[in-house]
């Protein structure tokens, strides 16, 4: 049960939502600031705001759904090492596929197949589009040799890859840079330009705080619908948000997730459903529903 605090410090009442957890023998205590000198009203506004974060992390995975996941992980762990290579080159064409494919890239699978293993290009799609489907491969091998934890240089260099040569001109200084022009995606507006940088710093920090504590799929979907919420970037926040909750789950030798482009709409309604409602939950479902059906491992 979350219960509220007050600490008064020279006059002053600072107010903090906190949560009694047990782990084991230990129990540990979670802590969000509401606020200072808060009213009547403003207190149960962020009472309510907090509790979302309390519970509905730790509560975002069902008992079911966390025996699939060990079953899932172990075993993802007996796959055979000797076809590595042929599950890397389909997935990679997969995943490669459908996330530029999402983003309104027109090559087929089998045109993205013989680009990326084959060197041969189509000769009916644009250079960007050709460049769209490189880069993706690009980034996709930097994300499986790098060693490091998530930083913001990783995810720089990530979008870097990403969008290198793809751009309009008037943006190609736009590239491995959080964006100084404000963006806009349907009928949401994202934060200002100069609100991303402390943005993603908080996102940063939280990973940071709770990437030992939440399951790896919980932290994954969190980073990404956070990050997609902020929009960091002018082009390529989605191939970048894929990338880096695929290499949240490869880190935790979780395989990875790869999104349909027939099931995009699906996609956007959970994701716009976390950002509007902050409930996880359908969008860690509709995860779990990929990862049932899906045969090959990576």
């Amino acid at each position: 049960m979350a219960y509220t605090e007050i600490q008064e410090k020279k006059g002053r009442k600072y107010y903090y939502r906190a949560k009694s957890i047990k782990k084991g023998k230990k129990v540990l205590k979670k802590k969000i600031y509401l606020g200072v000198n808060l009213n009547k009203g403003e207190i149960i506004k962020k009472e309510k705001e907090a509790d979302k974060r309390l519970n509905l992390l730790e509560a975002s995975l069902s008992i079911e759904d966390v025996k699939f996941l060990d079953e899932l992980k172990k075993n993802f762990s007996k796959e055979p090492k000797e076809n590595f290579e042929n599950r890397y080159e389909s997935f990679c064409s997969l995943f490669t596929h459908n996330s530029t494919a999402i983003e309104g890239n027109t090559l087929t699978l089998s045109e993205t197949n013989y680009l990326l293993f084959e060197g041969i290009a189509p000769s009916t799609r644009s250079l960007r589009e050709i460049n769209e489907v490189l880069n993706h491969k690009k980034a996709f091998d930097f994300i499986l040799r790098y060693k490091g934890d998530i930083t913001r240089e990783f995810i720089l260099e990530l979008h870097k890859l990403v969008v290198m040569n793809t751009l309009r001109e008037d943006l190609v200084s736009q590239i491995g840079k959080y964006r100084t022009v404000q963006v806009f995606i349907g009928n949401s507006i994202p934060p200002k330009p100069h609100e991303v940088p402390e943005k993603m710093t908080s996102l940063l920090k939280w990973y940071s705080k709770n990437k030992n504590k939440l399951h790896p799929l919980t932290v994954a979907s969190y980073f990404h619908t956070e990050f997609e919420k902020i929009h960091p970037f002018v082009d390529g926040n989605g191939r970048t948000g894929r990338l880096i909750m695929n290499f949240i789950l490869h880190k935790d030798q979780y395989p990875m997730i790869n999104i349909p482009n027939s099931r995009k709409f699906k996609y956007y309604q959970v994701l716009e459903n976390a950002h509007k409602s902050g409930n996880l939950i359908p969008f860690i479902k509709f995860l779990i529903t990929i990862l049932k059906k899906e045969t090959l491992r990576f």
